[in-house]
């Protein structure tokens, strides 16, 4: 009953701070309503036995990425933008399609989860057995192989890359 509880309220507090993210005019507001709304994440993933992916939430998100974002936004400090009426216009009509495809692709999901129920090579049994941190480590490391090399040569190359701009600079 408490989880239910907690869950029913993190769940209420994450989507209240999302909504606020989006309706904010000041930015360092709307990232602090981000970082909000990722450590109310991290709790819903602590309640649903998955630890390791909270701490990684909190730690990634909320720390490192947050971190960059606020750091760019007060770097640029972007003046305020006037939008024109047609384009406010436009941007109403395309938010509207992106919202229906969205609610569309949500839809099309949860009516396939609910038929076929959960896929996948481990059950809930299994996974309480090993343990949620083993489980992700041994499905990046037979399963998800490539893609994961692929991202971690990606990411040297990002390094790489800004180093060598950060020397020419000099």
């Amino acid at each position: 009953m408490l989880e239910t509880v907690l869950f029913v309220l993190l769940a209420l507090f994450a989507v209240g701070t999302a909504v606020l993210v989006i309706v904010q005019r000041n930015p360092v507001t709307s990232a602090i309503f981000l970082i909000l709304t990722f450590f109310s994440l991290a709790g819903i993933y602590l309640l649903l036995h998955a630890e390791f992916i909270a701490a990684v939430q909190v730690i990634v998100y909320a720390g490192a990425i947050m971190v960059l974002f606020l750091f760019v936004i007060m770097l640029l400090n972007l003046p305020k933008e006037k939008i024109s009426i047609a384009r406010h216009r436009l941007l109403k009509f395309v938010g509207v399609i992106f919202g229906l495809v969205l609610l569309f692709q949500i839809g099309t999901i949860f009516r396939q989860v609910i038929l076929e129920g959960t896929q996948g090579t481990f059950t809930p049994e299994k996974v309480a057995g090993l343990g949620n941190t083993q489980v992700v480590a041994q499905l990046l490391f037979t399963d998800f192989l490539l893609p994961f090399e692929i991202t971690s040569v990606l990411l040297l190359v990002a390094i790489i890359g800004a180093i060598v701009l950060a020397k020419r600079e000099l």
